[in-house]
């Protein structure tokens, strides 16, 4: 299915025949590759106006931080589609999406209540590639974004049985460690994405790097516990065979980031060290 860039006349929002010249956003000290990913995290193509005020807003209140990195911890400003919104609670309607900035309250709140121990056997080391796969695409907008950062199977497998999905994934997943595809897997469960790489990254001492995808709440991407979800880590060079049998099996899956060797970065912003997330360091809350 073709899709077509979301505009906004109110905003003066420019379509694909109308991309800004390299000579304006040189003179505004924007490089094309950053105007990209601005277009990226807004959700479309931003007017000279426009620009002019992020510039504006970004000199004034960055403090220090890069045009980008501010960016990312401003609201999301994608447009939500009406099937999402109908599936939505009224009042869910009415919670302000948090910056990304705020969620290290949540996360610091949420996740030492969850226990966030060493479970199982090791299986994130630094520099490993992280991934989540499964039910991803759920709440995922067909999109250019979602085309280029999502590795979204052709037709992917539906199971509603959960215990069905559960089960065809771990065969997949696990069929793939014993020929050293990938180091090891997870299921998604308490704490959402952000617990579950938490829990996953303690016995190593490891942190992560990972990039929230702009096409869902941020809270909902990082905490919510809903589908059947694995995080897989693997080595680079395991990337590509590891997508094309995933694609094969008609699973899809989403590109995370990489393992650190100890902190926590979310788009960029500091979470602080993996420790602050384990019950010793958090007082046994």
């Amino acid at each position: 299915m073709q899709t077509t860039q979301p505009t906004n006349k109110n905003n003066n929002a420019l379509n694909d025949n109308e991309i800004i010249e390299e000579g304006i956003l040189e003179a505004m000290g924007i490089s094309r590759p950053a105007y990209e990913e601005i277009q990226t995290i807004i959700g479309r193509l931003p007017s000279v106006d426009e620009l002019s005020t992020l510039m504006a807003m970004w000199q004034t209140q960055s403090g220090g931080q890069g045009l980008l990195s501010w960016l990312k911890g401003q609201p999301h400003s994608t447009e939500r589609h009406d099937y999402i919104e109908s599936e939505l609670e009224p009042q869910s309607k009415e919670i302000r999406e948090p910056r990304v900035r705020e969620c290290i309250d949540i996360a610091r709140a949420l996740i030492p209540s969850i226990a966030a121990e060493p479970t199982g056997e090791t299986f994130v080391h630094r520099g490993y590639a992280l991934y989540m796969v499964g039910d991803v695409s759920e709440l995922f907008v067909d999109s250019d974004y979602g085309r280029k950062y999502l590795h979204l199977a052709v037709d992917p497998i539906n199971m509603t049985d959960e215990s069905e999905a559960e089960a065809y994934l771990e065969l997949i997943l696990s069929s793939m460690q014993s020929n050293d595809a990938l180091f090891g897997f997870r299921r998604i469960g308490s704490g959402g994405l952000f617990g579950t790489l938490v829990q996953s990254c303690v016995p190593s001492q490891c942190g992560f790097d990972i990039l929230a995808c702009r096409e869902v709440r941020l809270d909902a991407f990082l905490f919510g516990e809903r589908g059947v979800r694995y995080i897989a880590a693997l080595d680079e060079p395991k990337e590509d065979f590891f997508l094309q049998k995933l694609s094969e099996a008609r699973v899809n899956c989403c590109f995370l980031g990489r393992a650190t060797k100890g902190r926590i970065l979310i788009d960029g912003m500091d979470f602080g060290s993996i420790h602050r997330y384990t019950k010793q360091e958090s007082g046994g809350l």
